[in-house]
């Protein structure tokens, strides 16, 4: 296989590149990659095999390196998939190879995948998750009917309580979402991503048009968002806050509406929702309300001193969710500056 080592953010025309390519992502992109690269100081690592500027193979990987939790190649962070491209198990295999070989040169301690199960009959994975997916047909109405009725019966409320939504691309509505993203983080036990991250996402992606926030208003403020990306005919849901005390006017439904009409009307094909811990029952319910197909999200962690999989990956424990709800805002914003890049 004539593998080469790229970076996307500089490469070329990528982006066609990746059009042309029927399984490629969002997330694939350079400007994914730009973001990511910017916001954290990340190497871009994308093992590519492409002939007469035709993807055959893909595995996109960033070198994150941090003091704190040491020197990995993953693929990539903050993501919630990035399957790897490329025509067979054999094909696969021979990439992983070049992969281990490089991460052994660059000192990694191990690899993450996040997605690739087609190709990991055998492996154990490190993390679960549920994926759901929609398909989009050109007039939205048809899919209103196939929703169920609690979905179709909140959106209708959202609209009753005269809730307004809106899509924008300003950096001031950046900011109004950043506001409500802090919310909900504390309230889930999490320092929020730091602004200037949300900043890379506005310069690179929304006001490029490859993407768009929703937010909804009541009584001139605005109470819920939702950050929508787009790459081809596929959009992705990505990020979603809202101020619970307005929980029960049912905002986010519409909001989620309101993107998955346009995205009917632009000629998008599919619609993903991103992806739902096991454990989170509730937004899981939410998701399939919308008529979507559920499908497994498995990442995968391969150990370079073991020299094999390694079964087991640990999120943030319950008992730093707690400290976190209790922090001030404030505080929890100067936390997600200072972790971030060591969580990727």
């Amino acid at each position: 296989m004539n593998l080469q080592v790229i970076d996307p953010t500089t490469y070329k025309n990528w982006d066609d590149i990746l059009l042309a390519t029927p399984d490629a992502s969002f997330f694939h992109s350079a400007a994914w990659g730009t973001v990511l690269a910017e916001s954290y100081h990340y190497k871009p690592a994308y093992f590519a095999a492409i002939n007469s500027d035709r993807l055959t193979s893909l595995c996109a990987l960033m070198d994150v390196r941090s003091a704190l939790t040491g020197c990995r190649g993953v693929s990539l962070p903050f993501t919630d998939y990035c399957e790897p491209i490329t025509h067979d198990d054999e094909s696969f295999q021979d990439m992983f190879a070049h992969i281990i070989r490089y991460g052994r040169e660059k000192g990694w301690k191990h690899i993450e995948l996040r997605g690739a199960e087609s190709f990991m009959k055998e492996a154990s994975h490190s993390s679960f998750f549920y994926g759901h997916t929609l398909e989009l047909p050109r007039n939205p109405e048809t899919l209103f009917s196939a929703f169920r009725d609690s979905t179709k019966r909140n959106i209708k409320k959202a609209d009753k309580e005269s809730v307004e939504v809106k899509i924008c691309q300003d950096m001031e509505d950046m900011k109004a979402f950043y506001g409500l993203n802090c919310m909900t983080r504390q309230q889930h036990g999490l320092p929020p991503q730091p602004f200037f991250f949300f900043k890379k996402v506005h310069e690179h992606i929304l006001s490029k048009g490859r993407g768009f926030i929703v937010l909804a208003m009541h009584e001139g403020k605005p109470i819920a968002g939702n950050v929508f990306f787009h790459f081809g005919k596929k959009a992705l849901y990505k990020y979603g806050a809202s101020d619970k005390n307005y929980q029960h006017l049912r905002a986010n439904n519409l909001i989620m509406w309101e993107a998955i009409r346009w995205y009917c009307k632009n000629g998008y094909t599919h619609f993903c929702f991103g992806r739902t811990e096991p454990e989170n029952d509730g937004l899981r319910q939410f998701k399939n309300g919308w008529g979507t197909r559920e499908h497994n999200i498995r990442y995968y962690k391969y150990d370079l001193q073991r020299n094999e999989f390694i079964g087991e990956s640990r999120g943030i424990a319950h008992q730093y969710k707690k400290v976190f709800t209790r922090m001030p805002i404030p505080a929890l914003k100067v936390a997600g500056q200072l972790l971030y890049r060591h969580m990727g």
